[in-house]
């Protein structure tokens, strides 16, 4: 099958599955989203998450770590600052489009993945330094590493939804992991596990639809060589359908 019919499915797999819009319409609120990548054997790996079955949002679905920017993200220590390409992508289709807005949804994933999993990605530096959640990165002589961050997609739910959110889905290579903070996930906390698994086995567990397409486009830039000056798809809904554009 043509690229271009798969790219075309997968549009049309959100349009059929996304059908619930009885809610009143709301603004989607800017997120970034983590895959974490294990490539240390021949069969790359994804880290998935498990929510909290008493979670009112996607209660026991896997998931990526991720959700919403934060005002701590503007402030996040730049030592390692984004791939001019990652940057210059995340501003395309951006309203009032700025370098520090992009960062700070770079920041925002790498915030993410730290506060649901514990995991600190970055490089160890001396006199770090960082306040709210980057004290802890500075703590752990931890300086964030955003030059490790792949973008591979952008999707915003469509309208109708209790939720919407604008999110920019971000890979990264496990070995960006520099430091873990132990008792970060549990039973009584967001994510309950975390699992590493290949990523066709990953897309038959209990998971959102956008999951599912993300592991498919991750995929398919894997398989491409994983570069930056890969295009980066960017699914939305017009007039009740699913597009999938380029940015």
């Amino acid at each position: 099958m043509a690229q271009q019919d798969t790219n075309e499915e997968l549009a049309a797999w959100l349009t059929r599955v996304e059908r619930n819009q009885t809610h009143p319409n709301m603004r989607p609120k800017d997120a970034s989203t983590l895959i974490l990548l294990d490539n240390a054997s021949s069969t790359p790996k994804v880290l998935l998450g498990r929510r909290h079955a008493g979670h009112a949002f996607l209660p026991g679905k896997f998931v990526f770590p991720g959700g919403r920017i934060d005002r701590a993200d503007s402030a996040a220590p730049m030592d390692n600052p984004l791939h001019p390409q990652v940057e210059k992508r995340l501003m395309r289709g951006m309203q009032r489009p700025t370098a520090a807005r992009a960062r700070a949804l770079a920041a925002a994933a790498i915030r993410e993945v730290f506060e649901e999993t514990g995991l600190l990605l970055g490089k160890r530096q001396s006199n770090v330094t960082g306040n709210g959640p980057w004290r802890a990165f500075a703590e752990a002589g931890v300086a964030p590493d955003f030059s490790c961050l792949h973008y591979v997609a952008r999707a915003i739910t469509p309208p109708g939804r209790p939720r919407r959110f604008d999110t920019r889905f971000f890979t990264a290579d496990a070995r960006a992991i520099a430091h873990r903070v132990e008792g970060v996930v549990g039973p009584d906390t967001e994510l309950v596990e975390l699992v590493w698994m290949p990523l066709a086995q990953a897309r038959e567990l209990e998971m959102p639809t956008v999951t599912k397409v993300m592991l498919i486009e991750l995929e398919a830039r894997i398989a491409a060589g994983l570069g930056h000056h890969l295009p980066v798809p960017f699914y939305r809904m017009v007039r009740k359908k699913f597009v999938r554009e380029i940015l």
